[in-house]
């Protein structure tokens, strides 16, 4: 095995190997294949690795949904002043969740030393094409191939000249040579070599080869004096860049189309201190919100108590109870869709205590209880802003599809998904998922009650699933305009 690739790893660990590696003077690819080494021989310290990090090295890690998958880049730094700017492009494509190997050139070693570099990239920094310790099994093909993406920033003359006559001299130009990903080049230089004639025709070569380029910008250059075009873009213009080739746009099929959710349990106050409550976490409606989102749409969402992150650009009201909830989804009509994913409470106390209840010689407090109002079927059965797609949840612990469909005709909603949440599912609270798409018009004749039982998957992958069969179906669909 010529390579070693390690990705998604828990955060602890990944930690525990940068310091362990720079303790070591190793790559962190390097520290691993020590480990393993180590353990094939049938060593036993090199067990205690594997055992979790102080808890000073960690950090919490936000629970996240709908979470966009990591990618990687090789980052070639160029010898010029724009190197600088290198080091705040390290720190925007790692806020973008992309991994970065940085290679530097001899004449980028003047700019910026191999040690910033390192500190913000968590990794080892490559500059020399015949190190030992990587060209052992070829490592600038790995650096060329082992990545998502080739970044150049600053691309000066001379590497985009070697670039265009294939020259492979060095490090940064071997791996250009090598690779077969796609190269992204951020040119820097004096305007007089950017308009230079054998400058344009390499980069008019680099452009017929596929290459491609951002920049370079108009404005003042390091030189006294000297201004036009030459100056690097931003590192936040090519971070985006970046992240517009590893992560094209998706279709956004609900664009203009106002979706709203519920997700998360509702507490039902007893007195100051005790609550009515279940054991949803949220992880479902807040993974729908999220690919709702993805696809264009404008997402309102209402939750119960949770302990997750609010998915990104959706706009989330948080309420306690299920009278509370009903408020807030019926302020956020109008809409096209909406989607009851909250396991709401049935019941709540008719009289909520003032003051913490005590325990008493008599025995327990009385509580009586009184139903909540249904916000599925008070919604499914407006005459005025009834979204034209009204989804419900059915979380059941028996007879699952009978339940649903009794549900469905009960609510007058369109569609159930439907779940079994027995205990031994691990369905509340866990991140999977099992559920049955229960509809009137899901291909059914006659009026018939359709199923669509869909293979256990993540709840990201059931909301991915989900709002691809809602896209689907409100095509040219719309609500009514607002009275």
């Amino acid at each position: 095995m010529a390579s070693l690739t390690i990705r998604k790893l828990d955060e602890g660990i990944k930690t525990y190997l940068r310091l362990r590696s720079a303790k070591n003077r190793r790559s962190v690819e390097e520290e691993v294949r020590v480990i393993l080494g180590e353990l094939i021989e049938g060593r036993e310290e090199p067990l205690t690795p594997f055992t979790a990090p102080p808890a000073a090295f960690t950090t919490p890690i936000p629970q996240r949904t709908g979470a966009v998958p990591e990618a990687s880049v090789t980052l070639i730094i160029g010898g010029g002043i724009a190197a600088y700017k290198s080091l705040d492009l390290i720190r925007r494509l790692k806020e973008r969740r992309i991994e970065v190997r940085c290679v530097l050139t001899k004449a980028a070693q003047q700019f910026v030393t191999a040690l910033a570099v390192s500190a913000l990239s968590h990794e080892r920094v490559y500059t020399d094409l015949f190190d030992p310790q990587s060209e052992f099994d070829a490592g600038h093909i790995r650096l060329a191939r082992e990545c998502d993406l080739i970044v150049v920033a600053p691309a000066t003359a001379d590497l985009m000249a070697k670039m265009a006559n294939g020259h492979a001299d060095d490090l940064a130009s071997a791996i250009l040579l090598a690779t077969n990903r796609k190269v992204l080049l951020a040119p820097a230089m004096n305007p007089l070599m950017w308009n230079n004639a054998a400058t344009r025709r390499n980069v008019a070569q680099l452009q017929r080869d596929g290459v491609m380029l951002i920049g370079p910008n108009s404005g003042e250059m390091a030189e006294a004096g000297e201004a036009g075009i030459g100056r690097m873009s931003e590192a936040i213009e090519i971070a985006t860049a970046a992240e517009r080739l590893l992560r094209p746009p998706v279709p956004r099929p609900l664009a203009g189309k106002r979706v709203l959710i519920t997700a998360g349990p509702t507490h039902e106050p007893i007195d100051p201190v005790r609550y009515i409550a279940n054991r949803s976490s949220g992880k479902q409606g807040f993974a729908i919100a999220a690919a709702a989102q993805a696809a264009g749409a404008e997402v309102i969402l209402v939750s119960g108590p949770v302990d997750l992150s609010d998915p990104q650009g959706v706009t989330v009201k948080y309420v306690e109870s299920a009278r509370q909830m009903l408020e807030q989804v019926q302020a956020a009509l109008p809409a096209d869709i909406a989607i009851f994913a909250a396991a709401v409470a049935d019941w709540r106390v008719v009289n909520e205590g003032e003051q913490k209840l005590k325990k008493t010689s008599a025995g327990m407090p009385p509580l009586q209880l009184v139903e909540n109002p249904d916000i599925l079927a008070t919604i499914s059965k407006l005459t005025d802003k009834r979204p034209p797609l009204v989804i419900g949840f059915a979380a059941e612990t028996e007879h699952l599809i009978d339940n649903a469909k009794s549900k469905l005709a009960r609510k007058g909603c369109d569609w159930i998904v439907a779940n079994d949440v027995s205990p031994a599912t691990g369905v509340m609270g866990g991140d999977r998922n099992t559920v049955h798409l229960i509809s009137r018009n899901n291909g059914a004749d006659n009026g018939e009650i359709a199923v669509d039982s869909w293979p256990a998957m993540t709840k990201e992958q059931v909301a991915i699933e989900l709002v691809a069969h809602i896209a689907k179906s409100v095509t040219g669909k719309s609500r009514e305009p607002a009275s």
